[in-house]
């Protein structure tokens, strides 16, 4: 299996890029964030995921790990494959759609392409459960590399407060929504409990 690739872009197409490793050339497909980090020529190196299907076999870049895991957690969802995976890392970074999955936003979601209302309610419903663990810096069962950052700390300070994870993870994500990015953890805390009170 493959599971990392180093070398130089040879060249980038709508969603795939073929890297150039020791003169062998990989035909990468990648997420929209992932392929804006790159340019032909320059040094590169990805995060891979490789299927192997009875007909083909596929590699599936990404610029970090974390954007890696959310593919493969995105794919545990019933319908989702690596195309529509791929469409939904392309339309919400990971802390976006960590956000829409506290939130419960299913309309987030389906903005991205081939993703229904349907099965935009799945992934929704589905994942929801997982996304307290990851914004907490928990790797218990997804072992996913998120930052632990404000949102992780404000998250951790009130599951020690006797909250239920996803109680906590939905009202921190409101918290942020409300007061916006780079918010220090104390002004998550005091407004997630205000949300909360209400």
């Amino acid at each position: 299996m493959i599971g990392k690739l180093t070398g130089t872009v040879d060249s980038i197409a709508d969603d795939t890029v073929i890297l150039d490793v020791a003169g062998v050339g990989y035909l990468v497909q990648c997420p929209v964030s992932t392929l804006s980090r790159l340019s032909v020529g320059a040094h590169a190196s990805l995060m891979i995921e490789m299927k192997v299907s009875d007909d083909a076999i596929r590699l599936y870049g990404f610029a970090t790990a974390e954007e890696r895991e959310w593919f493969r957690l995105l794919q545990t969802v019933q319908s989702v494959g690596g195309k529509v995976a791929l469409a939904v890392l392309s339309t919400l970074s990971p802390r976006d759609l960590q956000r829409a999955l506290a939130l419960g936003d299913k309309a987030m979601i389906g903005r991205a392409p081939g993703v229904g209302p349907k099965l935009a309610l799945r992934i929704t419903t589905e994942l929801k459960d997982k996304v307290p663990a990851m914004m907490a810096g928990s790797d218990t069962a997804l072992h996913i590399a998120v930052p632990r950052g404000p949102e992780g700390d404000a998250v951790s300070a009130l599951v020690h407060l006797g909250y239920a994870d996803a109680k906590a993870a939905e009202a921190v994500a409101r918290a942020s929504q409300a007061l916006g990015e780079h918010t220090e953890t104390s002004a998550l805390i005091r407004e997630a409990l205000k949300g909360m009170a209400r």
